[in-house]
């Protein structure tokens, strides 16, 4: 992916393996379990479309990039692709209105 981060981002992982290996082994250990290929209940292309939704509501690039691939490694066609971006776009979008009622009611002018 281009514009939001070069390639060479990778290379500061080093910080986390000078001051905090043990922190990023286990987040390695963990982040293997879940996306395993196998011994899951749910099948990898549908956690990794969850994993897309989930990083476009998120708006990480750097999640988006990985788990847009993995998902078409793991099976998932491009329709499946846009069908989890509207997914997260409409959980987002939901959020904003029902985060919005909040508005209504700390604003103190609808007393129940």
């Amino acid at each position: 992916m281009t514009g939001y981060y070069e390639a060479s981002d990778r290379s500061y992982t080093k910080v986390y393996k000078e001051h905090t290996p043990d922190i990023l082994k286990a987040f390695a250990d963990f982040d293997a379990a879940v996306f395993a290929a196998e011994g899951r209940e749910i099948p990898l292309k549908y956690r990794e479309l969850i994993a897309l939704a989930v990083s476009v509501t998120t708006q990480c690039s750097y999640c988006i990039d990985a788990h847009s691939k993995n998902a078409v490694k793991a099976g998932a066609t491009e329709a499946e692709l846009a069908e989890s971006a509207w997914v997260a776009t409409a959980i987002r979008a939901g959020g904003g209105y029902a985060h919005g009622r909040l508005a209504f009611k700390l604003s103190g002018l609808h007393e129940h």
